[in-house]
């Protein structure tokens, strides 16, 4: 049996993991949040000795970050710890510790000057402050960790905590008309989907099939977030309208890419997944909020 320890437990993905952690009982999860393990301390990464000991850690999945990219950009030394230092300080005891790690990243480090969707070998250049630390991140995670998938994804959502999805079902609620940007092009994530490509990445691991490295996972299909909103409220059956406007219209300190759709070859061949269209997959996610309320 291996064991996981999934640090960031509270939020989205954490969330979501804990959700179908029981129907994978090859593995033992240890589900962690800022309460029990408060990543940016290095006396939390010191007593972690005690921990591997105890538990033999085979995995760390990384689903804690700072993701705030508008507060990032004044609170940058709160950004960096968590983004930057802290997965720095993880990268380093997962070499010590003999441990793998998965390190959840963004499409945000992309410039959104491509016109093609983003391969993993693609060149980046983060805009804002939040994507040049997750890129910072990423890099230590894939130079210091023993053996390490860093795996970007994008537009993350789901029936857990706040997001994009929630946020359009409150205003629909609220207002006769949401007005949301038309020129910022991307593509949708179910963080319960997210959550089983993960999962499958572990299994494949498991296997002896999976090659360390760089990953992109998104759901499939492309929209801007105009096309996302409208979406959510035709499929919640709310009367307002969804009006589009451009980036300029909308007021913003940080800087965000264009496009940013991604390339999800080199995972669908690695882990053998089938990934569901981003509108298949926003009515699975409405349904499971419908439930939650039940």
């Amino acid at each position: 049996m291996k064991t996981v320890l999934v640090l960031g437990a509270k939020g989205q993905l954490g969330c979501s993991l804990q959700a179908i952690a029981p129907a994978h009982p090859g593995f033992q999860f240890l589900f962690w949040d800022k309460d029990e393990f408060n990543m940016v301390h290095y006396s939390d990464w010191d007593t972690l000795f005690c921990v591997q000991k105890k538990y033999k850690i085979d995995w760390i999945v990384n689903c804690a970050a700072y993701t705030n990219v508008e507060k990032a950009e004044t609170e940058r030394d709160a950004c960096e710890k968590l983004n930057v230092d802290a997965v720095r300080m993880m990268s380093d005891f997962s070499h010590k510790f003999g441990f793998k790690v998965l390190h959840v990243s963004t499409d945000f480090v992309f410039d959104g000057e491509h016109f093609l969707p983003y391969t993993e070998d693609n060149p980046i250049r983060p805009l804002s402050w939040y994507a040049k630390t997750k890129a910072m991140g990423d890099y230590q995670v894939l130079l210091r960790s023993m053996e390490a998938v860093v795996l970007r994804t994008s537009w993350l959502y789901s029936e857990y905590g706040a997001n994009f999805v929630k946020t359009m079902l409150r205003l629909g609620a609220e207002r006769e008309e949401i007005k949301v940007v038309c020129d910022q092009v991307g593509t949708p994530t179910y963080a319960g989907d997210l959550a089983f490509a993960m999962m499958e990445i572990l299994e494949s691991d498991s296997r002896g099939e999976l090659k360390a490295g760089l990953y992109h996972y998104s759901n499939e299909g492309v929209c801007s977030w105009y096309d996302f909103a409208h979406e959510v409220i035709y499929q919640a059956g709310l009367p307002a309208r969804v009006l589009p406007i451009e980036t300029g219209e909308y007021p913003s300190v940080a800087s965000r890419p264009w496009y940013s759709v991604l390339n999800k070859k080199k995972i669908k061949q690695a882990c053998g997944l089938q990934i569901p269209h981003w509108t298949d997959s926003l009515r699975t996610c409405l349904a499971n909020m419908n439930a939650l309320k039940k």
